[in-house]
């Protein structure tokens, strides 16, 4: 991914909506770290981009800059891997949001990522510009779920997502109400708008929902809400 990263850095012209964002790179590789900093400071030209080596101090720089819009986190890494400094980051600071970089790509990893609170996903042999588009898109409100998520074989077993959603699985009546609202084919703002809640608020509950029925995107979630006469 390095030398995609570098070939790109010219001809990319993509841009985050945001033009001051301030963003946090964990990433035990000092050259990768490099090249996704020059690609991210393509977002916009007041972005900033912090790095850290390894998940404890990628932890303490995030509490210490309470403006970061983003983290970009290796899954792994030595001591303290990645997967288990997402909900840490989830703790300290549960309004951030954590996107995983990693080269992993086993659904099951990207599944557990998500459902421990990431809300993108990015494999390091993706395109260069899909680092923007995942940071936009998550920027948005939304969750990336990276392309290979999409293939019948990754997807998540469809008995977990059904059962899950029949048992109610521990949804609270919000969530039920988003899930529904979800399963019409509303954005996160449209939710937010019918039922009087902030964006931000209807994103943390599609999160929830993701964990909770064991799903990776909203398509997945609206066919077990279906399936169990939830939607």
């Amino acid at each position: 991914m390095v030398s995609r990263l570098w070939s790109a850095l010219r001809p990319c012209t993509a841009r985050a909506d945001n033009p001051q964002m301030k963003l946090l790179i964990v990433d035990d590789h000092a050259i990768l770290r490099e090249g996704l900093a020059a690609m991210l400071r393509q977002a916009g030209p007041d972005t900033e981009v912090l790095q850290a080596s390894e998940s404890a101090e990628g932890l303490r720089m995030a509490e210490l800059h309470a403006d970061l819009d983003a983290v970009f986190l290796d899954l792994e890494m030595p001591g303290s891997g990645g997967m288990s400094a997402i909900p840490e980051f989830g703790k300290r600071r549960p309004e951030l949001p954590v996107i995983v970089l990693s080269s992993s790509e086993d659904p099951r990893d990207v599944r557990r990522a998500l459902a421990l609170g990431a809300l993108g996903y990015i494999p390091k042999s993706s395109p260069p510009r899909a680092l923007l588009s995942a940071l936009q898109l998550v920027l948005s409100g939304n969750i990336y779920v990276p392309p290979l998520m999409l293939a019948p074989s990754a997807a998540a077993p469809k008995s977990t997502g059904v059962d899950a959603a029949r048992s109610g699985a521990s949804l609270t009546e919000r969530q039920l109400d988003v899930l529904r609202l979800l399963s019409k084919g509303l954005s996160n703002k449209e939710i937010g708008r019918d039922l009087g809640l902030s964006e931000k608020t209807v994103k943390a509950h599609v999160t929830a929902i993701f964990k909770t029925l064991n799903v990776v995107n909203r398509t997945q979630a609206a066919s077990a809400a279906r399936e169990a006469d939830l939607a």
